[in-house]
């Protein structure tokens, strides 16, 4: 309950944040004769402006909301208003000229006004901005470059929109909208900076080393990297952390990765990778006293958020590191809780952590079952993927009481949460946790 009292205080202050500005313009003297659709098309604009200019408060690991909200959330949202945000700032133009078509002579770059300009040039760069997240991919851009280019049309486009504003002039004469659009970027500014600036310097007086590299089942590797003349960090089980390896803290390349590590041996932590991409191919390579900044924890996908008496585990490929970290701090803790750990992989020889799960079983009140996609001959355990079929046959009478963690590929988990409310578990007792926030 506490929690969502956060919430519901930070989402009020967002909100009022973000419609700040149209609400001054709702409720400050304007002059009678100017028509509807030209406010509207203006209160558009600034609506944009604002959303665009708190959007990467979701993103920025803020202690204050990444402690309230699950970071699946906050990238979900942030993906959402990005788009709202463009929209908006599309709109505003549109109405404008659709109101009074005479609009059309500022499009005129070579005669037009700058403040003309500098609206048409944020209108690209948002625009610019929003195509190549929402089709990254597409685009065929690795994620430094990707996000190179978006902090800089994201600057720019914030920048020349504010020139635009200022350019106009007309209702900055308002003195409260005049000091509400000083506040604004002086804050946006304060944020940035905080980001940008303070935390990479305080992970630079807080260095980190690669102690080991080791080689795991399913084409992954476990980096452990412990603290250079400092105490570390705690951490709640199945938490995640951004590593920065062999560059500074003030670059863009980071990369999260869940702690796989107990949180009874905090000195040490693990982080256990897949390679699937341009870095996490190469962490086979990386050389013991490497150094690296970690930035973290961060997460709520954690058995500390979601007291219970037992624990459903259902993870796909290295949808197993959070859980891996929960499982060997209750081994460590002497927990003595129910658990199920269901784990679909590909074949028998991709099931990370196999034997240390084995293993785990004889000292955690554990029953691990595997599905496996391309079974082995004489297999004789589950088969295909994890189903509601399969869930049936395992999870004890007493399921409604159970927490649910689910983590894996987003298809997975889509299928696994749709297959336990078949089962009448109620949503509010599954947790996920998704791998692609960018």
């Amino acid at each position: 309950m506490r929690r969502s009292i956060k919430a519901l205080f930070w989402i009020g202050v967002y909100l009022a944040l973000v419609l700040a500005p149209v609400i001054l313009l709702l409720t400050t003297p304007r002059l009678p004769q100017r028509a509807f659709w030209r406010e509207f098309a203006v209160a558009l604009g600034f609506a944009g402006l604002s959303l665009m200019g708190f959007q990467f408060i979701p993103t920025a690991r803020l202690e204050c909301v990444a402690n309230v909200f699950p970071t699946d959330t906050l990238y979900f949202f942030h993906h959402w208003t990005s788009i709202a945000a463009t929209l908006f700032i599309a709109a505003h133009p549109v109405l404008l000229v659709a109101n009074n078509p005479r609009v059309l002579i500022l499009f005129d770059l070579p005669n037009a006004p700058w403040r003309a300009r500098a609206g048409i040039a944020a209108g690209v760069a948002v625009v610019l901005l929003t195509a190549v997240s929402v089709w990254r991919q597409g685009f065929n851009l690795n994620y430094e470059p990707w996000r190179f280019l978006h902090n800089v049309l994201a600057v720019g486009a914030t920048g020349l929109t504010l020139w635009h504003i200022f350019g106009v002039r007309y209702y900055l004469a308002v003195p409260a909208q005049r000091a509400l659009w000083i506040a604004l970027p002086a804050l946006w500014v304060v944020l940035f900076s905080y980001v940008r600036i303070y935390k990479p310097w305080v992970m630079r007086q807080h260095p980190y080393r690669i102690a080991a590299v080791r080689e795991e089942r399913g084409d992954c590797w476990t980096v452990a990297v412990e603290p250079i003349g400092h105490n570390g960090l705690t951490f709640e089980v199945g938490q995640f952390a951004w590593l920065t390896v062999d560059r500074s803290p003030f670059g863009l390349r980071e990369h999260p990765f869940s702690i796989t590590s107990s949180a009874e041996e905090p000195h040490t932590l693990c982080f256990t990778i897949k390679a699937l991409g341009d870095f996490t191919s190469q962490v086979k390579e990386l050389e013991p006293g490497t150094r690296v900044y970690v930035d973290g924890p961060y997460g709520l996908f954690s058995m500390e958020e979601h007291p219970a008496p037992g624990y459903v585990f259902a993870a796909g490929g290295i949808g197993s590191a959070p859980m891996i970290s929960m499982l060997r701090t209750m081994a460590d803790r002497g927990d003595e809780r129910p658990l199920w750990m269901i784990y679909g992989s590909v074949s028998w020889d991709d099931v990370t952590f196999r034997e240390e799960l084995t293993a785990l079983e004889e000292r955690l009140n554990l029953k691990v079952i595997h599905v496996l996609e391309e079974p082995p001959p004489g297999w004789e355990g589950e088969t295909g993927y994890i189903t509601a079929d399969v869930l049936d046959r395992h999870l004890p009478q007493n399921r409604e009481e159970l927490i649910y963690f689910v983590s894996g590929p987003i298809p997975m988990i889509r299928l696994v949460k749709k297959d336990l409310r078949e089962l009448d578990i109620p949503l509010r007792r599954i947790e996920e946790e998704q791998y692609e926030m960018a």
